[in-house]
């Protein structure tokens, strides 16, 4: 159930921009959904005016707020986004950035398979020119996103329930930790603040048995739970955040990312996410956990 804002709340803003075909229409139709008033595609020089009466008129201002935008922008325009949302947040105007990403291949692909066209091919730019170009003019938004989405492997309804859980359902004093296990051999998540390797741990793979399934069946996890390292890794892995959680909290952070991987993201790093999420919860802290390698 998603977390809507009384009238005794802060404002909150929340950007939403990223790559073209990355998913920013399907992450502000999930905020509308929950109750934000969403405006895609808004010039910059109108997200001035919209700054500028929250700040004067706090009490007037939207409780939720969702803004979308991207490359549709003029570059010049975008160079203003840092200092206005240093202003929104100087007022106290809870303000977030959110930057969805794609590699570029699966870009290109979704630019085929939906027939779109892509903003910037004009005056004969070929599809990757004007994604390349894109990157180039939100380079500076990225540095400033406080969450960034991958979506290079992630699927609707994947994207749906992080936007969900990880933005609407986020308390404006409350921060989002995501614990992801994932599979070296398809590459780091590139949204990760923190990435342990637990390929060093005994493999279900070479158990003829336990290979089909994955670290969510209770085989496979009275496997790896009877191992001492694995015990060991788990333990280490949980005091170390219980540790420095609190640490980023009180710098402000509003997301973490916490990646863990093996070999194929099918067996030890789904095991070590699933135990570290009852951990978490026995201890009263709510985290969400996504295995971008599962089906």
């Amino acid at each position: 159930m998603s977390k809507r804002s009384t009238d005794n709340d802060p404002a909150r803003v929340v950007l939403v921009t990223g790559l073209s075909g990355s998913g920013k229409s399907i992450a502000l139709n999930v905020l509308e959904d929950v109750g934000f008033y969403c405006i895609d595609n808004l010039p910059v020089s109108l997200f001035e005016a919209l700054v500028r009466d929250i700040t004067v008129q706090p009490t007037q201002a939207r409780a939720l707020t969702a803004i979308g935008i991207d490359a549709r922008s003029p570059g010049a325009e975008l160079t203003q986004l840092p200092g206005l949302v240093k202003r929104l947040r100087d007022h106290g105007v809870d303000c977030e950035i959110i930057f969805l990403d794609a590699d570029d291949s699966v870009l290109i692909q979704r630019f085929s398979e939906t027939r779109r066209r892509h903003p910037l091919t004009e005056d004969g730019r070929t599809l990757e020119k004007a994604i390349k170009l894109e990157r180039e003019m939100l380079d500076p938004l990225l540095d400033l996103a406080h969450l960034k989405v991958d979506t290079t492997r992630t699927t609707l309804h994947e994207l749906r329930e992080i936007i969900r859980a990880r933005v609407a359902e986020r308390g404006s004093e409350e921060m989002s930790v995501m614990l992801q296990s994932f599979g070296f051999k398809h590459g780091i998540p590139r949204n990760a603040d923190f990435v342990f390797d637990a390929r060093c741990l005994p493999n279900p793979h070479w158990h003829p048995e336990l290979r089909p399934q994955t670290g969510k069946d209770q085989a496979v996890a009275d496997f790896l739970g009877a191992d001492p390292q694995v015990h060991g890794m788990l333990q280490q892995i949980g005091d170390f955040l219980v540790q420095w959680i609190p640490c980023f909290e009180g710098e402000g952070r509003s997301y973490l990312t916490i990646a863990i991987g093996c070999t194929g993201g099918q067996h030890r790093s789904v095991y070590l996410v699933e135990q570290l999420q009852r951990f978490f919860k026995t201890g009263g802290r709510d985290v969400v956990i996504s295995h971008r390698e599962l089906p």
